[in-house]
């Protein structure tokens, strides 16, 4: 997997390419001139990860899109419901629901089901998108080459939560999400890079 197939969109949102393919994850506030998205993966309904005229965007009759239960219950077509430890395959992708999930905050509550996801591509390499979670127990037992993962606190893992979840599971390489948009700075994603272990790749935001 070359990371630089990994383009962030802002917040939480990507876009991953892989063999022509086009993987959207949580797209919100996307330009009008992204490419149409093959599959679309929604972590969870709050505004800022599940925006249908963003998902409207990128769509086309042929998009799929992946999420649990409280959002596929507001979209219609090919949509496949995951809840927590469901693996799916979807044409060349092998995704996998994690659980996403506060530990000392109310904003994202385990029993509502919400996810994390594990993309395992073509070339076998996986990709974890961590959704919005703290450092949670699932997390001890991850085997991934790329994460995804928050950094902003407030909503999700600070910084230095961050850091201790990715030197626990250790990934190769982590990508630093959940800032520049409503919470957390570029200095969230500077001060996780000091403190992982491994490689820290700070993205540009295209979008």
């Amino acid at each position: 997997m070359n990371p630089e197939n990994i383009h962030w969109l802002g917040h939480d949102s990507f876009l991953i390419t892989d063999q022509k393919k086009t993987i959207y994850i949580d797209p919100w506030k996307l330009k009008s001139d992204l490419p149409k998205g093959d599959f679309i993966l929604v972590t969870h309904s709050h505004y800022d990860h599940f925006s249908k005229d963003d998902i409207q965007k990128i769509s086309t009759d042929a998009t799929k899109i992946v999420c649990p239960e409280d959002v596929a219950s507001q979209l219609k077509a090919n949509v496949t419901t995951l809840k927590p430890d469901q693996v799916i395959q979807l044409d060349q992708l092998m995704i996998e629901a994690v659980p996403a999930y506060n530990l000392n905050k109310k904003f994202h509550p385990k029993e509502n089901g919400w996810l994390g996801f594990i993309i395992q591509l073509s070339d076998g390499a996986k990709v974890y998108h961590a959704g919005d979670t703290d450092f949670i127990p699932e997390m001890k037992f991850l085997k991934v080459d790329i994460a995804l993962l928050p950094v902003s606190g407030t909503y999700v893992m600070t910084a230095d939560e961050a850091v201790e979840a990715a030197n626990t599971f250790r990934p190769e390489i982590v990508i630093p999400m959940h800032y520049g948009d409503i919470v957390g700075s570029s200095s969230d994603a500077e001060r996780f890079k000091k403190g992982f272990k491994g490689e820290t790749i700070i993205k540009a935001n295209e979008n």
